[in-house]
């Protein structure tokens, strides 16, 4: 990202708190970025300005901080501020009070009352009625400050909408955490600049990336703990399809696979869901408020989890459904107190304020890079020194990808050429990213549609993720492999995170090299004392195995999970795809001899 000389060396070189007096005459205190960027804004005076800082870095506070100093000189004479969503709009609202900033959230048209600064509107109000906004900014002098700015390339009618309303504005102050689009989408107000390469990249006027805002102790670090898995679906053509998550396969397959993981029916969810409910319990013990996230994926997922989480800890999880009058007055109140769970669709993924929340549960197929940082950045906002958050993953190439590069810094590309015959890598995201921003979850009819049918889903604990590299070996949930991980203390330094995560790897290592072959899960066995069976044979074993429980199932009436369940109860031994050949043929037998007591 391109960024003028001086612009990080503020954070290099001060304290996150610096200065520890208000300069401006808003904050009590300004971190260093937030400093540096007033400097800049101050000495050259530009009429647009696009900030990037880190989700949980204070955007709204440098904004509003700025705001008051442009008031107070008379540079303009009132504020817009362009949010997402409503519940954004309430909270700029709420947070511009505080230092004397007074906004009308629910302004809609008219003269504004003489009380008021300005006004708080998302960009889907300005979309509507984007005159009414432009006769606004012509008719005093404006500061308007945008807010996640790369919505205002959500679509077509929104970007051009921004254009008409604040192309006379006095000044515009752009504001993201995620400055790139999956789409080559132009975002309004901003600047993009060609590269040696002919293609043009967005070009901040200040940034303050994840990596900065972590050696600063602004934000949190993060642990990834993914977990992949044994699934089972049947294909619209009736065709079973069994894989393990994570595995190298098509694009289809890894959707399929996905999707069975997060069928909240499955064996997948309920498992990750306890593990990270276990985290979260030794989180609590350094950080007691702690929350935890799911990220569901539609309205009837989320409900289920909801139930699921219900079982799992006794307690009520608080769900936050988007087209729920009460959505966003739940998670102001989840904010305020010290509840465990909160599970939402999509709409808390992006600016929403909970700084207590240090566990999530990544459940939704949503892939885009944008999204993504948006889902985590929810997790990173630091309170005090040495809080760590954790996310919960599927084992999905992309999103291992996105957990792996968190400290890179990305740019909105507007040219995307492909060579000749050449599949376009940023084809896929403009349908996925236009779901991923939607306020309301409707019901399309997609879930009636889909090539699949979920059949079973089983865990297992795969790996962490931090800083980039990776710990651990595969552990079944339960084991003392994955008690390790889960019991990191929730109080670390960056440092010591990474340094505990090694000793755990080590311990691992060592515990399963120690396990005679015969108590050892097969995952724990080294490869080369495993039984020799060709992969030909152990694929046809498990394909026997599972068309006779499906047999078994239209004579017993029980489900495919129930009874693989019970055979491992009974036989022994770890889930189909880590069996060995010998307990695969024992299940056999056994739905066999069940099948032919049953006639």
């Amino acid at each position: 990202m391109t960024t003028t000389a001086g612009t990080s060396s503020a954070s290099h070189h001060l304290s996150p708190a610096f200065p520890g007096r208000a300069p401006w005459g808003t904050a009590s205190k300004l971190r260093a970025w937030q400093q540096g960027a007033m400097e800049k804004y101050i000495q050259e005076q530009p009429r647009d300005f696009l900030a990037v800082a880190t989700p949980g870095a204070g955007k709204t506070t440098f904004a509003l901080t700025l705001a008051s100093w442009l008031l107070h000189h008379h540079v303009v004479q009132q504020v817009t501020v362009v949010a997402p969503t409503e519940h954004l709009k309430k909270q700029w609202a709420e947070a511009a009070a505080r230092i004397g900033i007074k906004l009308d959230p629910e302004y809609s048209a008219g003269p504004l009352g003489r009380e008021y600064h300005g006004v708080a509107v998302t960009y889907a109000g300005v979309g509507v009625r984007p005159m009414l906004h432009r006769n606004r900014v012509e008719q005093r002098k404006t500061l308007v400050i945008l807010d996640e700015i790369h919505h205002a390339g959500d679509s077509k009618s929104w970007g051009e909408a921004c254009l008409e309303a604040f192309e006379p504005a006095t000044r515009r102050l752009a504001l993201t955490g995620t400055p790139f689009r999956s789409d080559t989408n132009p975002i309004p107000f901003v600047t993009y600049e060609e590269g040696n390469d002919g293609i043009r990249r967005s070009a901040a006027d200040y940034t303050y990336g994840y990596g900065n805002a972590l050696a600063d102790n602004v934000v949190r670090p993060v642990i990834f703990l993914s977990y992949s898995g044994n699934m089972r679906w049947r294909t619209k053509a009736g065709d079973e399809v069994a894989a393990r998550l994570g595995e190298p396969m098509t694009k289809d397959a890894i959707s399929q696979a996905w999707r069975t993981a997060l069928d909240p029916r499955g064996e997948w969810m309920p498992a990750v869901l306890r593990a990270a409910d276990q985290r979260l319990t030794e989180v609590r013990k350094a950080i007691p408020d702690a929350g935890a996230l799911v990220i569901a994926s539609d309205q009837d997922s989320a409900r289920a989890y909801a139930k699921l989480i219900r079982e799992i800890t006794g307690s009520k999880a608080t769900l936050v459904l988007s087209d729920d009058a009460g959505a966003s007055e739940r998670i102001d109140e989840f904010s305020a107190n010290t509840d465990r769970w909160m599970v939402a669709v999509r709409m808390v993924s992006e600016g929403v304020d909970v700084p207590r929340l240090a566990v999530g549960v990544y459940a939704t197929t949503i892939s885009t890079p944008l999204f993504f940082a948006q889902a985590v950045g929810r997790f990173v906002r630091s309170r005090r020194r040495g809080e760590t958050a954790s996310v919960f993953l599927p084992t999905v190439p992309d999103l291992l990808s996105f957990a792996n590069e968190m400290e890179r810094e990305r740019d909105h590309v507007l040219d995307k050429p492909k060579k000749e015959g050449e599949e376009d890598p940023y084809a896929e995201s403009e349908k996925e990213m236009e779901e991923a921003n939607k306020e309301q979850d409707e019901d399309t009819g997609e879930q009636d549609m889909l090539p699949f049918e979920a059949l079973e889903s089983d865990a297992v604990f795969d790996r962490v993720m931090y800083n980039g590299a990776e710990f651990g070996m595969q552990a079944h949930p339960g084991s003392e492999e994955e008690q390790d991980y889960l019991g990191i203390p929730g109080l670390l330094e960056p440092d010591q995170v990474q340094l505990l995560l090694q000793k755990r790897q080590a311990r691992q290592i060592a515990h399963s090299r120690k396990k005679p072959d015969e108590e050892a899960d097969l995952l724990e066995v080294p490869a080369e004392r495993r039984p020799v069976v060709s992969h030909k044979e152990m694929m046809e074993l498990r394909r026997q195995l599972n068309t006779m429980v499906g047999a078994y199932v239209h004579q017993s009436g029980k489900p495919h999970g129930v009874i693989h369940t019970e055979l491992r109860r009974v036989c022994g031994g770890p889930p189909a795809a880590e069996a060995t050949a010998g307990q695969l043929r024992q299940r056999i037998a056994k739905v066999q001899e069940w099948a032919t007591r049953m006639k």
